[in-house]
């Protein structure tokens, strides 16, 4: 399966898509400046007034509940209700599912309510949401969720969802229950700092909202996109500390060209 990645980043940086989201307050600002580097645009409305009328006027919606509240809550419940009368893709992020009750039935609620078009999470996140038993471990994947076969859980959710998953770690797999494919681009480093898991979603956002009716290889090349900068920045930032891996994160997303994202793609079919 070609992904066509130079084609895909040279359409999304052509529509720079809108992508609203309504986020993790921890991670917020380094989303938005990955969004803009990758080549979208991003707003953050996470009012209830105000939450569905900006998702209106948006190529894609982000909901990530890392730093959950009940007023965010109703927030992601009508923006995801105006996504899908407008047929705007939604991805959604189970950030610490499993980690609480209160987490566990509000990713199931806006998974059965809003119905996103991607969902993103690491093992322990999807493995929750499925109804499997998870060891969240607050918003990281655990220990005891490694031997939990991804390629089976990425194919057995996107069927029972009717979307695409992505379970993200070591090797990212993307499903839509039909194709899998497996990605290989990424670096331990990328572990190290806060918010790459968020900020991988909103690239897939960007490039789903650039192109919404091929979700999966959107999905795919996100992954691709984020995985590809990570190792941009470790070579970049070698002997120095997170601080110089981050800025160069930021460095790589907003220099990579079609060319090189074709050049270092390692993804096959799985």
């Amino acid at each position: 399966m070609d992904l066509h990645l130079a084609s895909r980043l040279d359409a999304l940086r052509a529509a720079c898509p809108l992508v609203h989201h309504i986020t993790n307050y921890v991670t917020v600002n380094d989303c938005a400046n990955m969004t803009l580097a990758a080549g979208a645009s991003p707003v953050m409305a996470d009012d209830p007034q105000e939450a569905a009328d900006m998702t209106a006027i948006a190529q894609a919606l982000v909901l990530n509940i890392g730093t959950l509240n009940s007023r965010t809550v109703s927030s992601m419940l009508a923006a995801g209700a105006k996504a899908r009368e407008r047929g705007i893709p939604v991805v959604l992020d189970p950030v610490g599912c499993g980690a609480t009750a209160f987490r566990t039935e509000t990713a199931r609620t806006l998974l059965e309510k809003v119905r996103p078009g991607v969902v993103r999470g690491n093992v322990s996140e999807i493995a929750a949401l499925y109804g499997e038993a998870g060891g969240a471990r607050g918003v990281d994947a655990s220990a005891a969720d490694a031997a939990v076969d991804a390629k089976r859980l990425a194919r057995e959710a996107a069927l029972r969802w009717g979307c695409v998953v992505a379970v993200t770690g070591a090797e990212d797999i993307v499903s839509d229950g039909r194709r899998t494919l497996a990605v290989d681009n990424g670096c331990a480093a990328m572990a190290r700092i806060t918010g790459t898991g968020c900020m991988c979603t909103s690239v897939i956002a960007s490039f789903c909202g650039a192109d919404p009716a091929h979700l999966l290889e959107g999905a795919a090349a996100g992954l691709v996109f984020m995985g590809l900068c990570g190792e941009s920045a470790q070579r970049a930032s070698e002997g120095k500390g997170p601080g110089s891996f981050h800025t160069a994160l930021f460095d790589a997303a907003g220099t990579m060209s079609g060319r090189q994202l074709e050049k270092g793609a390692k993804y096959h079919e799985a």
